[in-house]
């Protein structure tokens, strides 16, 4: 069990070191684990194998969490390819990209103008769910054909930390319409 805290998150899980991965299986794995270092089975054990079955356990849920989320699995595969992302420096120079992100952010302002704002804001959110889908298709591609293009990669990866960010937005503002209409 000792090994468990060595382990990069795909191999702790058995799963290739790649960005698309079977969610069945890493669910499957991850319970299967979470089993094996559950409080239960180690309620009479001493303090010090209390205390190590909490650390993996934290691991375990560590690496559940980020190899489940889409962003959360692909910046950790850059990691471990020696390209790790800083965010304090990431600036996308995509000309085309830019105008996308002045016009989501544009239309999502002008979301409570709208005769039925719950629905405009349903709409963008669908629209913005696509084109984040779409960036983990080409993700996914980057990262897991033979060229491995992590360039590629890593201006996809800011481009979803928008999206990301920008569904966090839409979520607060449905949060505040629905609240104003209560």
């Amino acid at each position: 069990m000792s090994s468990v805290l060595t382990q990069n998150f795909f191999e702790l899980f058995s799963l290739p070191v790649r960005y698309a991965l079977d969610r069945a299986a890493l669910d499957s794995r991850y319970r299967e684990l979470q089993r094996s270092v559950h409080p239960d089975r180690f309620a009479r054990a001493g303090d010090q194998e209390r205390r190590v079955a909490m650390q993996h356990a934290t691991h375990i849920n560590e690496a559940y969490q980020t190899l489940k989320d889409p962003l959360k699995r692909a910046r950790y595969l850059l990691e471990l390819r020696g390209r790790a992302i800083d965010d304090q420096q990431t600036v996308q120079a995509d000309p085309g990209f830019l105008m996308q992100q002045m016009d989501l952010r544009e239309r999502l302002g002008e979301v409570r103008e709208q005769d039925d704002p719950l629905a405009a804001l349903d709409s963008l959110a669908r629209e913005i769910g696509s084109l984040y889908k779409a960036l983990e298709t080409e993700l996914a591609s980057a990262l897991d054909n033979e060229a491995q293009d992590t360039e590629q990669a890593v201006a996809l990866v800011q481009k979803m930390q928008f999206f990301t960010r920008l569904q966090q937005e839409a979520q607060e503002l449905e949060a505040d319409l629905e609240d104003e209409l209560l």
